[in-house]
């Protein structure tokens, strides 16, 4: 149990508690305040509660509980690994977290076997800290929180727009411009509840992208996003004409090299180490597959 008392007012009760607690963000605060953990002059209050002069306020820390989820010894591409952080290139085909019909055999539970007793506890839970994710057929680099400090960090870096990532797509069609933004806002799709869309009550999304390298049909595009939507890049490259090759779900996912899954990847990441506060650039190599499907485009310009 903590306790505080208020010498200044007018601040909200969830930024006040955020500054005065060690460790402890915004959205861990609220969570506290919604579950009676947080008492003002021995009463529960709302996140929106602002704090006067003279409140005496009490909080009961939670400590995290061990979750269900098993660690797996499953093999990870490591790019860096540090006490507070780990970056891996994840493959295609595998899932970042455990939901329903993907129990196990996700990057979480391969985090939790190489982490063991260093591991974030944000959510009420022991885990891995997933601060950003990938779907399940992309693959690139991903980078995960071991404690709480680097947890709140990053998330901080993410929200803020700090942290530049950078895709590399191979669509279908030539693109004509060398680069261009599409500003479209995307949510999820009325006519299927399973996938997104560009919808006028849709969050605002924006993406960058510029060419690569035009081949026969198809072109090869580096693309960096302002905003985090889901599926963003995939919803946007299909809404303009150029869907990205193999997804099954923006587009009808033939290709001729009978590809499953998008040939996205997630190339780079650069953001700000949360504990040293060094700049870090790291990358991720291209998958075999990818890579095979690039060599053979590019024979064909050569004949």
């Amino acid at each position: 149990m903590k306790h505080f008392e208020v010498e200044e007012d007018g601040k909200r009760i969830d930024a006040y508690l955020s500054e005065k607690l060690e460790d402890a963000s915004r959205v861990t605060v609220q969570r506290l305040i919604e579950n009676g953990k947080v008492l003002v002059n021995g009463k529960t209050v709302k996140p929106s509660y602002k704090v006067q002069e003279g409140d005496s306020i009490q909080v009961e820390e939670e400590i995290p509980v061990e979750v269900s989820l098993k660690a797996q010894e499953i093999p990870l591409d490591i790019i860096y690994q540090d006490k507070d952080i780990i970056v891996v290139n994840k493959p295609k085909g595998m899932v970042v977290h455990p939901a329903n019909g993907n129990p196990d055999g996700t990057l979480v539970n391969a985090i939790m076997a190489i982490c063991k007793d260093s591991l974030s506890g944000i959510g009420g839970e022991i885990r891995p800290g997933i601060v950003h994710r990938l779907d399940k057929n992309t693959s690139g680099i991903i980078i995960v929180a071991k404690n709480d400090k680097a947890h709140i960090h990053l998330s901080e870096q993410i929200k803020e727009h700090k942290v530049k990532k950078t895709y590399i797509a191979l669509v279908r069609g030539i693109v004509r411009e060398n680069e261009a933004t599409i500003n479209m806002p995307i949510g999820r799709s009325e006519k299927d509840r399973k996938k997104m869309a560009v919808t006028k009550k849709g969050k605002e999304a924006i993406t960058h992208f510029k060419v690569l390298e035009r081949y026969d049909k198809y072109t090869l595009l580096q693309v960096n996003i302002e905003t985090g939507r889901t599926h963003q890049i995939r919803v946007h490259l299909s809404q303009i004409g150029y869907p990205i090759v193999g997804d099954e779900v923006y587009s009808n996912g033939k290709n001729e090299w009978n590809v499953k899954g998008q040939c996205l990847h997630a190339k780079s990441l650069k953001f700000t180490h949360p504990i040293t506060g060094e700049n870090m650039y790291l990358e991720a190599k291209l998958p075999e597959y990818f890579e095979n499907i690039l060599k053979d485009l590019e024979n064909r310009k050569m004949q």
